[in-house]
């Protein structure tokens, strides 16, 4: 089995549940005010704020402290019945913002069944580049961390019927308003393993090997499998299947969620100029088209008609070219932010094509995993809550 149920800790009644969730730990990563009101709003109240390190303070030098308070919060909750333990998996509607509703189940994943290297045959799948320097600080944190939470979301196809059938089972273990304009959260918990596997062939049927791939979180999940790797030089074989470090907890998707939007991600490139987009207007090819804009002037470059194709291809230009050529690369969301940042900074803007929900499991088959920065999904308000927590440990 990919999907397997586990033992959930989820907060005790009386806990205030518009506390206790935080959005992902890599969201509002420049927006220090976002993590600062949270944080006012939060208090002494038990929150998975206190169980996770937000990006936006990486740059603050004071990791130790915060890692130490972090592994402190894990054994109170867990001590002080702050958490209690549920049997199952977690079917979760999240209604956004916007009103759309995201369905989802919570679960835990094999990480033998996972892998990020870019050619793999591996059932889960990372689908854009990992970025190695990400994962030594989120490795050392989940080293000696009692708890996970995860924002941590697999896409998959065939999945959504499944789900809302499932809203209508269980028992409801919360039903609450998200802070910082999250939405609202329900949750339906299901202690029933051939549902949870119903779920597994569903998603399987689509493309036979591969089962799910990695939509948010891929560097935390890479992380995840590092420290399984350890875990297992220390144990005997035989204990490996019920090692609670073999399995990371992750939300199922369905990639064709009406309520998932993909966006592209543009590049905003410093240095190179005219000398540039001539590179790439020569290098490129395909009968598709994508905008180019330097100093003013629009240029059409060829690019395949996949969208994906046509991401990597223009990643993997601009890589080439930075190999002879100094040049920075920002990834920026929005076409007037990029064109307005190019105009700006005397930099040039290339709008990247938004990628095809029906053609990303196509690309990770015939490819292996897109670019880094390739496509976003959603807005960060939208981004999953932590909510359910889980013994590693």
């Amino acid at each position: 089995m990919i999907l397997s149920t586990a033992e959930f800790l989820l907060p005790r009644k009386g806990v205030d549940m518009s506390k206790w969730a935080a959005i992902a730990c890599d969201q509002f990563t420049s927006d220090r005010a976002y993590w600062d009101k949270l944080d006012a709003y939060v208090g002494d109240a038990p929150s998975t704020l206190r169980l996770i390190l937000p990006e936006v303070y990486l740059g603050d030098g004071d990791g130790e402290k915060r890692a130490a308070d972090i592994y402190a919060a894990m054994e109170r909750y867990c001590a002080d019945g702050t958490l209690e333990g549920k049997r199952g998996f977690v079917v979760v509607d999240r209604r956004q913002n916007d009103g759309r509703h995201r369905l989802g189940a919570v679960a835990v994943v094999d990480l033998e069944e996972y892998e990020y290297t870019p050619r793999n045959n591996a059932r889960i799948k990372a689908t854009e580049k990992t970025v190695e320097e990400r994962l030594p600080a989120r490795v050392k944190l989940r080293e000696k961390a009692l708890l996970e939470a995860s924002h941590i979301m697999l896409l998959a196809e065939n999945v959504r019927p499944l789900l809302e059938a499932l809203l209508k089972e269980g028992e409801e273990v919360y039903d609450f308003e998200l802070n910082m304009n999250g939405g609202h959260l329900t949750g339906r918990l299901i202690d029933d393993e051939s549902k949870l596997a119903a779920i597994e062939a569903a998603a399987l049927k689509a493309h036979q090997s591969l089962a799910f791939v990695v939509g948010d979180g891929n560097h935390s999940l890479a992380a995840a499998k590092l420290v399984w790797a350890q875990v297992k030089e220390t144990i005997p074989q035989s204990e490996w299947a019920s090692c609670p470090a073999r399995y990371a907890m992750c939300e199922i998707v369905d990639i064709a969620d009406p309520s998932l939007d993909f966006e592209p991600i543009h590049r905003l490139v410093k240095g190179g100029g005219e000398e540039l987009v001539a590179y790439l207007a020569d290098k490129l090819c395909g009968s598709a088209r994508a905008k180019a804009v330097y100093g003013g002037k629009e240029t059409e470059l060829s690019v395949p008609e996949n969208s994906a194709d046509a991401i990597a291809d223009i990643q993997n230009a601009l890589d080439e070219y930075a190999k002879t050529t100094p040049i920075v690369i920002d990834y920026v969301h929005g076409d007037a932010s990029v064109l307005e940042a190019a105009e700006r900074e005397g930099a040039l803007a290339i709008l990247m094509p938004c990628i095809a929900k029906d053609g990303l499991f196509d690309y990770t088959v015939r490819r292996g995993v897109l670019p880094r920065k390739s496509f976003s999904m959603g807005n960060a308000e939208d981004k999953r809550y932590y909510c359910e927590a889980r013994k590693i440990k």
